[in-house]
């Protein structure tokens, strides 16, 4: 389903512009993950999004005769948004690629709400190992595809630090996003502390 993936960029760079950067990564029996960079200067924020994740639907299986005639399941592409200049961020294109590759690696149906966990800092000297999918279509619109494909999802990614992604785990995705918005957390900041969690 490569032929998914131009539809996928061109709707990427009509919500973001152009990218500035891009890098692959190719993972031992699995399709390429690009990575690409899309600076807002009127922003300050540097926006990464995954491109070769949704030439595939995901199924909670990792089984190749399951899922070598697959049409129909959820698609999905990932984006990261960081305030720029504050820390070495664009190291996160490996990361990211990591898991825009879990769904073909590991058979995970990445979804909202859900946790991933790249098990080392996201970049160097950052506070965070794991991320929170966050509901998609705000930022980049779903990608509609012909019948019976499911649409291309862009679905943003939160990170978390240890102490969050523990609080997440007990008490749910929900509760831990209504602490960042009580708190008024800047959840760009690629250098910002724990919410507090008392």
């Amino acid at each position: 389903m490569a032929e998914i993936l131009p539809l996928v960029e061109t709707r990427l760079r009509e919500a973001l512009g152009e990218p500035d950067a891009r890098a692959a990564v190719t993972f031992l029996g699995t399709d390429r993950i690009e990575v690409l960079r899309f600076p807002d200067p009127g922003s300050g924020v540097v926006r990464y999004a995954t491109l070769g994740m949704s030439a595939a639907p995901m199924s909670e299986s990792t089984s190749t005769i399951g899922a070598a005639g697959m049409v129909a399941g959820p698609r999905a592409e990932l984006l990261l948004s960081v305030r720029a200049g504050l820390a070495r961020t664009d190291e996160v294109l490996r990361p990211l690629a990591v898991l825009a590759a879990s769904p073909q690696v590991e058979g995970v149906v990445v979804a909202p709400g859900a946790s991933l966990d790249v098990g080392a800092p996201l970049w160097p000297d950052a506070p965070f190992t794991s991320v929170l999918v966050a509901e998609g279509g705000g930022l980049v619109e779903d990608l509609e595809l012909p019948a019976p494909m499911d649409p291309v999802r862009f679905l943003p990614l939160l990170p978390m630090t240890a102490n969050e992604a523990a609080w997440k785990r007990a008490r749910g995705a929900q509760e831990l996003q209504e602490r960042w918005l009580s708190h008024g957390t800047d959840l760009r900041d690629p250098l910002r502390g724990a919410v507090p969690l008392d």
